[in-house]
């Protein structure tokens, strides 16, 4: 799927792979649902998430996490208040840290509530992107602090790509599951 360039497109890529992993993880039965994740050693497993993300609520909460990041994000430099995407002292060489941190803030949350939070943070990340034109999102330096990049990039990311991520990982689960 080509990297969207409008706000159409954003929109529809983002519902897109919002509703593939919903029909995955739907599909899954329950014990595979709540099962951890066990990936082996494999080769081609070496980016730090795969070992991070210990079952499907872990995921989930990342997710929301990056939704969070996005909607504080452009609710504060909207409002007047300069703020970087990454909240200090995170950069994009330490961010893999700030990973970290949020599976470590929600190792008490339960699966439901992790359903409920993407729900709902998915839902106010749409809406948020609506509220923009074609040219807010997609024109490189349209705002000041999207630095040389478009707002759309960054709602890309957060939205179809990261659930991109999520599809491959919880299919990998699924696959391991039916495997053991």
């Amino acid at each position: 799927m080509p990297r969207p360039q409008t706000k159409s497109e954003l929109i529809a890529a983002a519902d897109s792979q919002w509703n593939k992993m919903w029909q995955l993880i739907d599909s899954l039965p329950d014990a595979v649902r709540a099962a951890s994740f066990d990936f082996g050693a494999g080769a081609k497993l070496k980016e730090a998430h795969w070992h991070r993300d210990l079952n499907l609520r872990d995921v989930l909460v990342h997710l929301y996490e990056w939704h969070q990041l996005l909607l504080d994000w452009v609710a504060s430099n909207t409002s007047g208040n300069s703020a970087p995407f990454l909240p200090a002292p995170y950069t994009w060489k330490t961010y893999a840290d700030m990973n970290v941190g949020f599976w470590q803030k929600h190792q008490n949350t339960s699966y439901n509530d992790s359903l409920t939070m993407l729900q709902d943070s998915h839902q106010k990340v749409m809406v948020m992107i609506a509220g923009f034109t074609d040219e807010e999102l997609f024109e490189k330096k349209h705002f000041t602090w999207t630095g040389t990049s478009s707002l759309g990039s960054y709602c890309v990311s957060s939205t179809a790509s990261h659930y991109d991520w999520a599809i491959k990982k919880i299919k990998l689960h699924a696959k391991t599951c039916q495997l053991s």
